[in-house]
């Protein structure tokens, strides 16, 4: 690496600097996601706990821009199941994106310490302000 010009190496380091920005960045939006879609996920649980309590012969009303149209019972526990099915399945696609972005991130962060101690330099000046990801699911409320 020593044969490399300042220049090539001030370009290769920017790279994958700006790989683990963009990868740190994608990460924190896809976190985010995750959480979104889990408090709306929780959310449609607990009104289909409050449905499945109810008696049988209650009538259902499903909201429909400014106004309520009756649904029958067994149309409104399809399409509240569905959309929790939905819901759990862009959770799964997310947390895979989170997990893939993470790992980018930490590539590039192992990285670019190879390079500052093969090079020689002192590290705590030449390190990424990023921190190392801390990604984790958002806790279930209960």
């Amino acid at each position: 690496m020593s044969a490399l010009s300042d220049d090539t190496l001030r370009k290769i380091l920017v790279q994958i600097q700006q790989t683990a920005i963009q990868s740190r960045r994608s990460l924190d939006l896809s976190i985010q996601q995750i959480q979104v879609k889990e408090r709306e996920r929780r959310i449609l649980q607990l009104t289909i706990d409050e449905i499945t309590a109810m008696p049988q012969d209650v009538n259902m009303y499903k909201g429909v821009g400014k106004a309520f149209i009756m649904v029958p019972r067994t149309t409104m526990d399809e399409q509240l199941k569905s959309q929790e099915k939905e819901l759990s399945d862009d959770i799964a696609s997310l947390t895979k994106k989170a997990k893939y972005f993470e790992k980018q991130f930490n590539d590039a962060q192992s990285q670019l310490r190879d390079i500052v101690s093969f090079l020689g330099l002192p590290s705590q000046h030449h390190q990424m302000t990023l921190a190392p990801s801390q990604f984790h699911h958002a806790p279930k409320a209960s």
